[in-house]
């Protein structure tokens, strides 16, 4: 037998095509979201912009846009569903985290104290939150159907640059004004003796939260950067690649 006989070719499977049902589920699913977003985004305008200083003194920008953001936020937790079963490439434990932490901020600390809901985080994280969710859930979106103008895959590779370390700083705000009313107040702790025989400090938690974002956020945002080399990169060295080989010929 011939080396070039004994020669063999290992093929990789080609990843499984979501059926139809799947992908309209998915298009439907991301459409919403981006309509959400765009929504809280257009509150947050019509709030800081449009309306005057005498609409803002009648209304907080959370008593404002609260429905809408508890909505949208939350309807992310089907994306770890999704994760989960295998219907997108993420990664489960990194869209848990990535969801949770967004929740915790909505649930655990603007909405569980009177201090995160005026807390000048709110408007800095609901900003950055908006424009990453619109241009994110539209990428996803058009990427189902195969059609994604490089624009959008710019946008969706580049502007979290910016809009993350802005969100983070907005979201540590939120838990900060929040930290100062649970430590005066006691709020949401379960204290000794009690019939649990246990102990729980939501000041704590808090802090613990804050505390966490030190080793996870640069993990995650150089997590992006590598990404950005590997889809905006990779495309532009393959291209001067081809390039230089054109040249040689």
């Amino acid at each position: 037998m011939s080396a070039k006989a004994a020669k063999t070719t290992t093929v990789k499977p080609k990843a499984k095509e979501p059926s139809a049902f799947i992908k309209l589920y998915l298009i439907a699913y991301n459409a919403v979201q981006v309509g959400g977003w765009s929504y809280i985004l257009y509150q947050l305008i019509n709030y800081y912009i449009l309306q005057g200083a005498e609409f803002r003194a009648q209304i907080t920008l959370w008593d404002y846009t609260r429905v809408a953001v508890i909505i949208f936020q939350n309807a992310a937790f089907v994306e770890i569903l999704n994760a989960a079963f295998g219907l997108v490439k993420s990664n489960p434990v990194v869209t848990t985290f990535q969801v949770f932490s967004r929740m915790m901020v909505v649930v655990g600390v603007v909405m569980a104290t009177p201090t995160g809901k005026v807390s000048p985080g709110l408007p800095i994280a609901l900003f950055a939150w908006a424009i990453t969710e619109i241009i994110r859930y539209g990428y996803y979106a058009l990427n189902i159907v195969k059609v994604v103008p490089h624009f959008v895959v710019f946008l969706r590779y580049t502007t979290f640059i910016a809009l993350y370390p802005i969100g983070v700083t907005g979201e540590l705000l939120c838990f900060w004004w929040a930290q100062s009313y649970a430590k005066e107040h006691s709020v949401w702790s379960v204290e000794m003796p009690n019939k649990w025989n246990a102990t729980f400090s939501y000041f704590t938690l808090l802090w613990i939260v804050m505390l966490g974002y030190i080793p996870i956020f640069p993990q995650l945002y150089l997590h992006m950067f590598a990404q950005r080399r590997k889809i905006l990169g990779g495309s532009s060295t393959s291209a001067a690649s081809a390039s230089q080989k054109k040249k040689a010929h």
